[in-house]
């Protein structure tokens, strides 16, 4: 389609517009538009003096940082594929993924252990060279792989275009109304989609500003978002649960942000203590590395809680997004109001996985990526998530999705966050097990919140076994890591099956959580 633009195009045209203004902030210094373009020109150059063409990849190993920024672009313009990695991944994570993309190039610090067989080149050592003309490409061509969790145990690598990329960053000012005097701030790590397409580019195409931080922390991060000046940044997972865990302070109303894109969706009170305590608009989203044209609820409406939003479309291309609700693995919709699999069609998802067909063939089929996500859609549209096709828990006969339990738990006024997932039962199939996160100063027992979900869930749906934990396992992305939460029996857990002592369980404060 030649009203989607290149990367080339797209990063040219913000050059062009607003050559002097002040766009990053980072902790590695502050630039224009201009000047990261030039340096990614100059990118340019260092990558084809190391014999870097159009479809090799590279991959790159940089924190948050205006470095990372300057090679990305560069990989881009180069037509190179830009393979990021986090910087604090082990060495054999990173000889995996030099390994499973064949890439001969790495882009780091200075005495970053590479394998053996590729190049180290630092981004100065890359800006060094003379600015080069940007390769000639489509917007279909490749941009980025965006690492995944595979099935075998290695990286799964999902395939960016160019196209992608900008019709995102044209997508997502108008999705959160930004403008010329918006500050963006992000601490969400660039090896991942979200930072990229959705603060990095979106600020870059809308004229607005961008901080960019090198990572999460809750206790700097009011006051941060205070002396940048930030009007509007993106959560994801855990951190706004992070942040109202907290203790109160002045800081956190002495800002300037007016929303906060997030996802998931909260429940109905906790969404609404949130924006009542921080002052903001929480705008919930739902997108995924496979298609950034997922869902959003609109900015400009009243909330509707606990949705996901209803399909994002495109400030100059019109409707170009569609979701359906199906029957896991068909196209075959389901009644209006029925848990179904989300698919969406439309032209920013991606080609597929690199160099594994039948996975690709599996999530792509008639033009609908099948998203793996179950949800079920209101009368007016709305989408509500319902758990993960491959959480499905199987007891006694009956599907249950975690994410209907979930929800139950976290409406109970003690609990701050829970996971569900299900564990082997000695009568085969599944049993369902709840791991419960307690709000800072609030506490509650295992017979306390077994007896809330008896009166709220119908017998299969109850958990069989609960445990309390203190922390949460996280991903990357500030999302609870449910793979990493243990299947097997604890000594701490209650079993609502026994008739021993351990069946009422013991209260426990919230400041003796334990850690799983």
């Amino acid at each position: 389609m030649t009203e989607i633009r290149t990367l080339a195009q797209f990063l040219r045209d913000g050059a062009d517009r607003w050559p002097d203004r002040p766009w990053c902030t980072a902790a590695d210094g502050e630039a224009t538009r201009a000047q990261i373009h030039l340096d990614a020109l100059r990118c340019v150059g260092g990558l084809r003096a190391l014999g870097v063409t159009a479809g090799d990849h590279v991959v790159l190993v940089l924190p948050n940082g205006l470095d990372f920024v300057r090679a990305w672009f560069g990989c881009a313009l180069t037509g190179a594929v830009s393979v990021a990695v986090n910087p604090q991944a082990a060495e054999s994570e990173l000889s995996s993924v030099v390994e499973g993309t064949g890439a001969r190039v790495v882009v780091a610090v200075d005495d970053t252990p590479v394998p053996s067989g590729t190049t180290l080149v630092t981004v100065g050592e890359l800006c060094a060279a003379d600015p080069a003309e940007p390769a000639d490409g489509s917007p279909a061509r490749p941009a980025s792989y965006i690492q995944s969790s595979g099935s075998t145990g290695k990286p799964k690598f999902i395939v960016e275009t160019h196209g992608m990329y900008t019709l995102t960053a044209e997508g997502f000012p108008s999705w959160l109304g930004l403008t010329e005097s918006d500050v963006l701030l992000t601490s969400l790590p660039l090896s991942h989609l979200n930072a990229q397409a959705y603060s990095t580019l979106g600020s870059y195409g809308c004229g607005a500003r961008l901080v960019l931080l090198p990572k999460f922390s809750a206790s700097t991060f009011w006051e941060t978002a205070r002396d940048t000046g930030a009007t509007v940044f993106n959560a994801i997972g855990a951190m706004l649960e992070i942040l109202a865990e907290r203790e109160s302070s002045p800081a956190e109303r002495e800002h300037r942000i007016r929303a906060c894109y997030s996802a998931p969706a909260p429940e109905r009170e906790r969404h609404r203590q949130i924006e009542e305590r921080f002052g903001f608009r929480l705008v919930i989203g739902y997108g995924l590395s496979e298609s950034p044209y997922g869902l959003i609820c609109p900015v400009d409406e009243p909330p509707v809680y606990g949705s996901m939003g209803r399909p994002r479309q495109h400030p100059r291309l019109g409707e170009i997004n569609r979701a359906r609700i199906v029957e896991p693995g068909t196209l075959e919709s389901v009644a209006p109001g029925e848990v179904g699999e989300l698919i969406l069609r439309n032209p920013a998802l991606t080609p597929g996985y690199f160099g594994l067909p039948q996975e690709t063939a599996a999530v792509l089929r008639d033009g609908w990526l099948h998203t793996g996500d179950l949800a079920r859609r209101d009368a007016d549209g709305n989408h509500f998530f319902a758990g993960r096709v491959k959480e499905i828990i199987r007891r006694r006969g009956e599907n249950l999705s975690p994410a209907d339990v979930e929800v139950v738990l976290d409406a109970h006024p003690a609990v701050s966050s829970s996971a569900v997932i299900g564990v082997p039962s000695p009568l085969s199939e599944q049993d369902v097990k709840a791991f419960v996160l307690l709000q800072p100063g609030k506490s509650a027992d295992a017979q306390e919140l077994g007896q809330w979900c008896a009166e709220r869930l119908p017998p299969y749906k109850r958990p069989r076994y609960l445990e309390f934990v203190g922390n949460w396992p996280l991903t990357e992305t500030q999302k609870i890591a449910k793979k990493e939460l243990p299947l097997d029996r604890t000594p701490t857990e209650t079993d609502f099956a026994q008739r021993d002592g351990r069946r009422s369980g013991s209260r426990i404060p919230s400041r003796n959580r334990r850690t799983t």
